[in-house]
């Protein structure tokens, strides 16, 4: 199986489950699928040599503050270059 049909076949199966997805470009070797569970984040990134690579991210929780604005201001200070 190549990584075309792997990657359809992953799709079909979160379209299954009712999971959000997006497809995504974001270097010219390979094609990555983000996928969105409650609480998590994935990253899997298909690439032409035929490897997998994978990141999964898990939330802290949710915090109401009410200097939210400002500390969102703050993470993208955190942040170097995009």
């Amino acid at each position: 199986m190549n990584s075309i049909e792997t990657i359809y076949d992953l799709c079909q199966e979160l379209d299954r489950r009712h999971v959000t997805y997006d497809l995504k470009i974001i270097r010219p070797e390979g094609i990555m699928v983000s996928v969105a569970v409650p609480g998590e984040r994935w990253e899997l990134e298909f690439l032409e040599d035929g490897s997998i690579e994978l990141e999964r991210f898990r939330s802290e929780g949710v915090e109401t503050r009410p200097d939210a604005p400002e500390r969102l201001l703050r993470y993208f200070e955190d942040v170097t270059e995009l």
